[in-house]
């Protein structure tokens, strides 16, 4: 690892530098001050936007460089004193940077974010190019404009507004694999120095909707279980031999359709599900996201958030079975499907998993066992929601978008969280960004609004702000 060297002539110490950096910029025209950064901030979006940083394998190496040394000259022209890489076997470097806080006695914000994106998928599906950033109505369209590089340009816009010396120390974590995953996830815990904060701003998500302030207080676990059967040792026609021949394929569903009860809820025992109390989707704009008919039901009973956030969700994520086109009339001697269990936040993953697998072992459709295989788990995360951090965060959301913030969680994973967490342990998490709902991550078409980065970067302003304020009056009272 390379790093640059602070230059601690330049770091105030005392409380009294404190009040000097925050007088530094007028907090009262920090909104003015980010609507004049925007065309800076949205010029700077495009030239990362348009670099196809996909770090999956099989794609090129060469643009996820070039997006990680456009954001270190970012960092530089800020003036961040110490800027380094992290690199780690098979994955792509991390940019870690540093600005110390302006006095002993000030705290330290973790930012996070990461400047890799998901592959584009068909690209005929797009209404553009997904790698040339296209005006939309209000906002932009490129693949991984939203998520995650709209939140990367909201970390360097608070910077700039605060002239790169914000009231507090700053760390920056800008990762360059979180599509795949990498060895990253767990690195903080091995290193907590490097990454001991106050709080840290999850930047990789966003509101439930456009102009809804939102904070996301859970993540939802996941793991996931192969589930095999085998009857015969090849197929058999099925007209001799179809009656009494164990067909494999009708033995897995069978199993399969064990998981879930009537109304579509999970029947496995021992999956934690508890009541949602926070803010939701509606129906109709969950069917929208979804793309789901008005004349189909949804599954499962009780409310939106205990289904899709409290508790748990089976999915069958892929099936060995022969193709219906060219299919033989034959007893199919051989099936396989890889399931994806998600869970509550607070659930253990491996006693989670375990419930499934052993759910499934102790089946025997037709009398026939099953082979069950856990794979990878990854474990959910619930936020603590009543420190100083939430307080000031709660404030600047309602300052940058003009209402209270809502409470929500996210059946998604991001597996760093619980690594910074580990590291920082008394640290206070907060997810939140410039993305939303509608934004189209990991889908064709996906965009950013204007209004939305331009409403993070004033909040992320007023958060830092605040949480440097009443830190220092926790401190001097």
């Amino acid at each position: 690892m390379a790093a640059t060297d602070r230059d601690p002539d330049n770091e105030p110490n005392d409380l009294n530098d404190l009040d000097e950096v925050s007088d530094l910029v007028d907090d009262s025209d920090l909104p003015g001050r980010v609507d004049r950064l925007m065309d800076g901030l949205v010029a700077d979006l495009e030239r990362l936007a348009a670099i196809p940083s996909i770090a999956f394998p099989g794609f090129p190496a060469g643009p996820v460089q070039e997006a990680h040394d456009l954001l270190v000259g970012l960092l530089h022209d800020v003036g961040v004193p110490h800027v380094e890489r992290i690199d780690l076997p098979d994955t792509a470097p991390v940019v870690f940077a540093e600005i110390p806080p302006p006095t002993p006695v000030a705290p330290t914000v973790l930012l996070y974010s990461h400047y890799d994106v998901q592959p584009p998928g068909d690209e005929s599906l797009w209404r553009s190019p997904p790698f040339e950033p296209t005006p939309i109505e209000g906002g932009l369209r490129a693949r991984g404009i939203a998520d995650d590089k709209s939140n990367v340009i909201a970390h360097l816009g608070m910077l700039r507004a605060f002239g790169g010396r914000p009231p507090v120390g700053v760390k920056i974590v800008f990762e360059g694999q979180e599509e795949y995953g990498s060895p990253f996830d767990g690195y903080p815990p091995t290193d907590p120095d490097r990454f001991a904060c106050d709080a840290m701003v999850i930047a990789d998500l966003g509101n439930l909707r456009p102009g809804t302030p939102t904070l996301t207080t859970g993540l939802r676990g996941a793991a996931e279980v192969m589930v095999e059967v085998r009857t015969l040792q090849e197929p058999r026609h099925s007209g001799e031999f179809g009656g009494a021949a164990p067909d494999a394929l009708l033995t897995l569903l069978k199993a399969l359709a064990t998981l879930h009860d009537v109304h579509g809820d999970v029947a496995v025992e021992g999956l934690r599900r508890e009541e949602w109390t926070g803010t939701s989707y509606t129906e109709d704009e969950f069917r929208d996201l979804a793309s789901v008919a008005e004349d189909l039901p949804l599954l499962g009973s009780g409310t939106l958030g205990e289904r899709l956030w409290s508790g748990p969700a089976i999915t069958v994520i892929g099936l060995d079975a022969p193709g219906v086109d060219g299919a033989a009339s034959a007893v199919v001697p051989y099936a396989r499907a890889k399931l994806n269990l998600r869970f509550h936040p607070k659930q253990d993953p491996h006693e989670a998993q375990d419930h499934l697998v052993r759910h499934l072992r102790a089946l025997r459709p037709f009398g026939i066992p099953l082979t069950v295989t856990p794979g990878d788990t990854g474990p959910g995360y619930e936020a603590a929601t009543g420190g100083p951090a939430y307080r000031a965060a709660r404030a600047a959301l309602k300052e940058a978008w003009g209402s209270d913030a809502s409470y929500v969680a996210t059946g998604g994973s991001i597996p760093l969280v619980n690594g910074l967490a580990q590291a920082a342990p008394d640290a206070e998490v907060l997810l939140f960004g410039a993305q939303d709902s509608l934004c189209n991550l990991h889908a064709p078409n996906e965009r950013v609004l204007f209004s939305e980065l331009r409403a993070t970067v004033v909040a992320m302003c007023a958060f830092v702000r605040r949480y440097a304020d009443d830190f220092r009056k926790g401190v001097t009272s």
